[in-house]
């Protein structure tokens, strides 16, 4: 098994980018479902951690307020999985309920230490 970092990317410029209070709620139990699958398969190795929507990226002596500032792109959430490879990683992934969102879900493959 390898790890596999899946790291969820919100919109926050779309029209779907700030879901409606009800659609928040009716998408908690699906994410904690989706989550507890992958748990009872023994394929979690970290449980999901909320972001803030703020953050600082930092490029040589330069610090941008914020994110991705220039695409409106925050990470909302980020997680390890354990998976058999990339396909199998990616399959896990394609299950994430906030998808229907507008989100997207970028899978990294965890570099084996030398």
């Amino acid at each position: 098994m390898n790890e596999f970092l899946l790291v969820i990317h919100r919109d926050l410029k779309s029209k779907d980018a700030s879901p409606s209070p009800e659609q928040m709620q009716a998408a908690i139990k699906p994410f904690q479902d989706w989550i507890g699958g992958i748990a009872a398969q023994n394929k979690l190795v970290g449980p999901p951690k909320r972001w803030d929507g703020d953050g600082r990226v930092i490029k040589q002596n330069t610090v941008i307020n914020g994110p991705y500032a220039e695409i409106k792109e925050s990470i909302g959430g980020l997680f390890m999985i354990r998976a058999e490879d990339y396909d199998d990683a990616v399959e896990i992934a394609k299950g994430c309920p906030v998808l229907q969102w507008g989100a997207t879900v970028e899978v990294r493959m965890a570099v084996p230490s030398v």
